[in-house]
Order: structure tokens, then sequence, then C-alpha cells
């Protein structure tokens, strides 16, 4: 297992070693030990999956408080482009927007910590996306962010005329708004 920079140093992107013969391949996509070593210590309880077609725009999501979410995310069929936005009010990244091809083709993994909104956009004809939650979902603790905020300005690979969102990221909070009540707070490289 390699591990990339993605600008950020508490977005981790991971490239797994794969073993290839005559039948196929084989990869280990998680080890807790291995995932340890690098920093990512979490405790996953749910595993997740959509399937989405082109244009389609999810997110940019996350949970408040107790239940706030670590993610790792994977592409298991087609091409995503996966965001993270560092929403600790407090944090030296805070609005920092952290962007990552992830695709079935590349096997790149993402893991994005708490304190993040985690968003994709599907850049292939479909994509099915399998995500580790280090929570559960809890309905009433999730918040959002628009995706198409400008302030933070994210660049989606797709034309914003071919977006597929749903009605409650349609409705999301701006960025702006979100700043006015911040879920989480970064002190002295802690989150609260």
């Amino acid at each position: 297992m390699r591990q990339l920079s993605t600008g950020h140093p508490d977005v981790i992107l991971i490239e797994p070693q794969f073993f290839r013969d005559d039948r196929g391949y084989f990869c280990e996509t998680y080890n807790q030990q291995s995932f340890a070593k690098i920093g990512i210590s979490d405790k996953f309880v749910q595993d997740n999956e959509s399937a989405s077609s082109y244009g389609v725009v999810r997110g940019l999501h996350f949970q408040r408080g107790i239940y706030a979410q670590a993610k790792l995310i994977r592409v298991l069929c087609g091409d995503i482009l996966d965001v993270a936005v560092d929403i600790r009010m407090g944090s030296p990244m805070f609005g920092q927007v952290v962007c990552c091809q992830l695709s079935a083709e590349n096997h790149r993994q993402i893991y994005i910590p708490k304190g993040f909104a985690h968003g994709f956009s599907v850049l292939s004809k479909y994509a099915v996306v399998s995500y580790k939650c280090s929570d559960f979902y809890v309905p009433e603790s999730e918040g959002s962010i628009a995706a198409d905020d400008p302030q933070l300005g994210i660049d989606w690979h797709i034309p914003a005329e071919q977006y597929i969102r749903s009605n409650k990221d349609l409705n999301a909070a701006s960025f702006e708004a979100y700043c006015q009540t911040p879920a989480f707070h970064f002190t002295k490289g802690c989150m609260r």
C-alpha cells in the first residue's frame, strides 16, 4: 500500500498493492493494522454503496457532534471526482477543497477524517461507490453545504447544466451560512 499526497495533511490518498496473474488480480482493500501505520485508526462500523449515472453530484455531506463520521471511499465501477472540504472552524486549512479522481481502474481510496464535508461527481457513464463510515447514519445530525457554492469554487469536471442532484442537496446551506453556526471547531491540533 502506498500513501499519496492530497495537499492536505489530514486527507490521505491510498493506492493498494496489487498481485496479478493469469486469473486476474488480488488486492487488500482494508487492513486495520496497515491503516493504523499510516495514521488511520478509526473503527469503521458501517459500509455504504451507491450507484449513479454520469452527471450526478452528491454532497457536500457531513454529520454533526458525536455522530461525526470519518470515511474511506473507493470506486467499484466507473470513475468519480471525490471531494473533501475542511469545515473545522479554526483549522489552518479551513475551507480548503481537496479533489481526487478515484476509479475502478486506479483502485485508489481516499480517507476523509471527521470534520470534513464530503461529496463526489460521476465522470463515467455509470459508477458504483463504496465507503466505510466510522459512525452510523443518524438523520437528525446530518448537514450539507451546497456543492456549487461560489465561495468554495469546486470544479466538478461536469458542465453545471448537466448536474443531477437531489432536492435535499439543491437546498443545502451556503458555505457562508455554515460559517455562522459551524459544526466543528479546531483548537491547537484537536477537533471538538
